[in-house]
């Protein structure tokens, strides 16, 4: 776990415009920096980034956050790997928590990556340690490839050049069962060999006897988002099996998290704004050697919920190409199911299946390009390979048939949450099962939004309530908590969205009383909302205060705001006061209700 007060310091320290600066061409507005969205399309630049507040609003989409929150959007990475790639920047190193801490001194996130990020059996060796054995054994690798004329000739057979094989940093582990000790040469002393181990890169077996991992194989090196080097995937050169030997999970790397290519594939990804998911290394290495390089492979695993948000993170569709085999529908059913909870209307998953028999990697180099760009727009929307599926395994014609389609369709369209494509996939289910609409919804027990779906905009010009006005006041400067009655809110029955969320920021004061006295960014305040139910409204007006000037006297503001409220209450009282028939008025209330109609 990462402490909460390290979050605050990060903030403090990095810059929001450096830090965006680096990733997309901001130019000067005013007291902001403006930008063309890079998390939408738009020829008008509505990303606005606050300098002296530290963060990014956008004006057009909605996106909204801190240097953090940026890193992980447009970057694709974890809220850990954000967090570090942040410190990195600014030359901190990022502290760990002690188990049993606290909950509220420690920030958590809601990408469940904490659990092993931390872990290792000898708490001497860091990640950095472990990342640089993998970049000597790459090392070593790629230069055994050059001395051997049986992987070259194999790479030349496969049709690739060394140049693709350099672009790539493919190598070659040569058969032997110790040769990383020619680059270790304390190879067998218990610290390298640990270090060996929790790298993936030896075994120690029966006897503690230690032997490379991989041998006779072609050494496909993984990235992760930030370029590094943490794992390998090699490929036999004979009939041994497995014909594909991963790295084991370690602390750098999880097959289940990671995607081949995605690090160089990034760029291509967005300006196309599809990314391709296929199966194999050498489909990647092949496909992006004919011009196709927003493609990545999944590493002999599943498509899953963290492959597929990664992707979400970095383009609005996915294309996923498998073999038209069994295995490879199979293999397209899970990335299927692994989808529908994360599916947003305006996100397009489509499937690609190949002739059976080929892969991508040979269907291009036999058709070339052209013909393979031309099956990508054949591919299978994910609504009619859905629906494909499911009756392909009945006789829709029957009654039994369509009772169990609705049956096998009931728990996938429950896990969609996308309203839009919902209504469609009901409306498609009541098509095929001859079911009335309404009646198929009372059976499944779903019920599309009635709310029109938007994909995402900027929320409409709001009334500036004394209510919202204080968020905004408190927002931009926590110490005005300090001159609030918190009485007026502690006795308000009335449950509107900013009255709530004012007394929700005023509680995160009270337990924060460090977040008052302290002159922190709004971005540090934001840290501690993050899981908050209030977070976009917080969002939409903190976003408000980008298009204050300099000349806008603060202080006046909150008194005024503070009148406002203060007449708000009184009328409200007259109202409750009058309401009551004067027979029934105290004697006090009378006294209270003259006072009140004097001022």
């Amino acid at each position: 776990m990462i402490p909460q007060t390290f979050i605050h310091d990060l903030l403090n320290r990095a810059d929001i415009v450096d830090t965006i600066d680096r990733h997309v061409s901001l130019k000067k507005a005013g007291a902001n920096y403006v930008a063309c969205c890079p998390f939408h399309n738009e020829k008008t630049p509505s990303f606005t980034v606050s300098q002296s507040k530290q963060f990014y609003h956008c004006f057009g989409c909605g996106a909204h956050g801190s240097a953090i929150h940026f890193l992980m959007e447009y970057s694709g990475l974890s809220f850990v790997e954000a967090v570090r790639d942040l410190a990195v920047s600014v030359g901190m190193q990022v502290p760990i928590q002690p188990a049993g801490t606290p909950s509220n001194s420690v920030v958590r996130n809601d990408f469940e990556y904490l659990a092993n990020d931390h872990y290792t059996d000898d708490p001497a060796i860091s990640s950095q340690d472990l990342l640089n054995v993998i970049q000597i054994a790459t090392r070593f690798y790629r230069e055994q490839l050059k001395n051997s004329e049986k992987a070259i000739a194999y790479l030349k057979k496969r049709g690739l050049s060394g140049e693709l094989a350099a672009r790539f940093a493919i190598g070659y582990a040569p058969a032997g069962w110790q040769n990383l000790q020619t680059v270790f040469s304390d190879y067998k002393s218990e610290k390298t060999r640990n270090l060996l181990v929790q790298a993936g890169l030896v075994i120690v077996g029966d006897e503690n006897k230690q032997y490379d991992r991989f041998r006779n194989r072609i050494m496909f090196p993984i990235l992760n988002q930030k370029g590094q080097i943490i794992g390998f995937g090699g490929r036999v050169l004979d009939d041994e099996e497995p014909k594909y030997l991963n790295s084991p999970e370690t602390i750098l790397f999880e097959k289940g998290r990671e995607l081949y290519n995605l690090f160089s594939a990034r760029r291509a990804i967005r300006e196309v704004n599809c990314a391709l998911v296929v199966e194999g290394y050498m489909d990647v290495i092949s496909l992006t050697q004919h011009g196709i390089d927003y493609t990545v492979a999944s590493l002999g695993t599943s498509i899953t919920s963290f492959h597929l948000q990664k992707l979400l993170r970095q383009t609005d569709q996915i294309i996923f190409c498998f073999d038209g085999d069994k295995a490879g529908r199979k293999a397209a059913w899970r990335a299927l199911e692994n989808s529908l909870t994360l599916l947003s209307d305006g996100k397009l998953l489509s499937f690609l299946f190949l002739p059976e028999g080929t892969d991508p990697d040979s269907y291009i180099k036999q058709n070339g390009r052209k013909s393979f760009e031309q099956l990508l727009k054949q591919s299978i929307p994910l609504s009619e390979f859905l629906f494909k599926e499911l009756c392909s395994k009945i006789d829709i014609q029957t009654s039994e048939g369509r009772a169990k389609l609705i049956n096998d369709a009931k728990p996938l369209l429950q896990q969609v949450t996308a309203a839009a494509l919902s209504l469609m996939l009901l409306k498609r289910l009541a098509e095929l099962s001859n079911i009335d609409q309404p009646e198929l919804e009372e059976k499944l027990q779903i019920k599309p939004s009635s709310k029109k779906h938007v994909t995402r905009k900027a929320a409409p010009k709001q009334l500036a309530t004394p209510y919202r006005r204080l968020i905004m006041m408190l927002l931009h400067n926590p110490n005005y908590i300090n001159r609030l009655n918190r009485n007026w809110f502690s006795e308000e029955k009335e449950n509107s969205k900013e009255i709530t969320a004012l007394k929700a920021l005023i509680e995160l004061f009270d337990k924060n009383p460090h977040l008052i006295n302290s002159e922190l960014p709004t971005s540090t305040i934001f840290a501690y909302l993050h899981d908050s139910s209030h977070r976009t409204l917080f969002e939409n007006i903190e976003s408000e205060t980008l298009k204050w000037d300099d000349a806008i006297d603060l202080e006046a503001e909150f008194l005024g705001t503070l009148e406002k409220l203060q007449q708000a209450q009184r009328e409200k009282r007259i109202t409750e006061l009058y309401s009551k028939p004067l027979s029934m008025l105290t004697n006090d209330e009378k006294r209270e209700l003259q006072q009140l109609a004097m001022r």
